[in-house]
């Protein structure tokens, strides 16, 4: 029997870094073991404290049954007092939080509640690609907002045509920036809500590395400047090295939060409550996290000094763990991607060209960069510097 794949999953083409994967799985076939830059899965084990709440929390709750839809109290308070001493955000646990299946599946998902056949949805390009995604599968219609370098990586908002802010319904953010490295202000998000509320359309904002940053200054969440119409996604996955464990929330305005667990009702099970208990430990604890962005702000280091040093423009990044490399003159993203899988550099990178789509002018925002995720050990980034000091361009 042949199956035809619905017009839906036909129109999206493979998952990008399945891509990445496949030609990790052809060097490897080669004999090559390459230094993995491409996808951002965080090496570092899972820090002991979170590792043993859980274990604790899977032997205590050997009997309980389903989780709950939406979160465990225990959970959404304990999301609500980090969220009130990270940020001075006061949430009420009860209407204003949810617990997610990490945050792929919130973002996918939300349009599901949101989108009617025909709406259209403002998706930062370069993006994640389930912004995009999801809208499809919705029927919702995604207009690409390009992110570039002479506006800081940020939305210009003055650039979208006023006939598509009319028939727009959701607006995309995403600062801390993947991949970019931008952080977004005050400034910025009294913009955004300036024009968000002008045009009637919901911000959602995935704030999923609002953790990672290099700045002296944290950056600070939208649901700083207002919460009406606005939602905030964010997970451990990067936070904590928890991406196996399948943990986070979305906060923010109450009406639209119940909206979303009603979607969520409908689709999942809930998060395993072992999993909450393990983060709650998670969400206690700031050690690790200073940790963990000491160790990346040294690999980036590392390798943006070695990247210099052959003459690409200097790209150093103010946050996440990724590092949006200017590719050199006259070569496109791909190009340079594949020169960097050659036997003698083997490092795995993602073309920009790859998690960007093409705007309505045709170009394609994420052309003319290289993505290295900054996930390989420390020795492994010592040694991708090296390598990388023996090219010149």
């Amino acid at each position: 029997m042949k199956i035809k794949a619905s017009g839906r999953l036909q129109s999206i083409g493979s998952y990008a870094f399945e891509d990445v994967n496949k030609r990790v799985e052809e060097l490897k076939a080669r004999g090559i073991t390459p230094i993995d830059f491409g996808v951002g899965d965080p090496t570092q084990p899972t820090p002991e404290i979170i590792r043993k709440a859980t274990a604790q929390g899977l032997e205590a709750r050997k009997g309980s049954g389903y989780p709950s839809y939406i979160g465990l109290l225990e959970f959404r308070q304990a999301v609500a007092s980090w969220a009130a001493r990270r940020f001075g955000i006061d949430l009420d646990p009860q209407t204003e939080i949810s617990t997610t299946i990490g945050s792929k599946e919130a973002v996918f998902n939300l349009h599901e509640g949101v989108i009617d056949p025909g709406d259209y949805v403002l998706c930062p390009s370069p993006g994640y690609p389930p912004y995009s995604r999801g809208t499809l599968f919705a029927e919702g219609i995604p207009y690409q907002l390009a992110l570039n370098e002479s506006n800081g990586f940020l939305i210009d908002f003055s650039g979208i045509p006023e006939d598509i802010a009319k028939k727009a319904k959701l607006l995309w953010l995403n600062y801390p920036n993947s991949p970019t490295g931008a952080v977004a202000g005050e400034k910025f998000y009294n913009q955004a809500i300036s024009f968000a509320r002008k045009y009637g359309i919901i911000i959602a904002s995935d704030e999923a590395y609002s953790e990672i940053y290099f700045t002296d200054i944290p950056p600070i969440s939208i649901l700083n400047i207002a919460k009406d119409g606005i939602l905030v996604f964010n997970s451990l996955s990067k936070r904590s090295a928890m991406t196996c464990y399948r943990i986070g929330w979305v906060m923010g305005d109450p009406e639209l939060i119940a909206n979303f667990r009603k979607v969520k009702t409908n689709i999942d099970s809930g998060t395993p409550t072992f999993i909450q208990d393990g983060a709650i430990s998670a969400l206690s604890d700031e050690n690790h996290v200073e940790h963990f962005r000491s160790e990346y702000r040294e690999k980036r280091d590392i390798l943006c000094e070695a990247l210099v040093k052959t003459g690409l423009q200097d790209c150093t990044p103010a946050s996440t763990l990724y590092i949006w490399q200017k590719v050199p003159r006259g070569m496109n993203s791909l190009e340079f991607a594949t020169l960097l899988l050659d036997e003698k550099t083997a490092l795995v990178t993602t073309p920009g060209a790859w998690i960007s789509q093409a705007t309505e002018k045709g170009d394609n925002p994420g052309e003319g960069y290289v993505r290295f995720a900054l996930v390989p050990s420390m020795k492994e980034t010592l040694l991708a510097a090296r390598r990388l000091k023996t090219l010149r361009f």
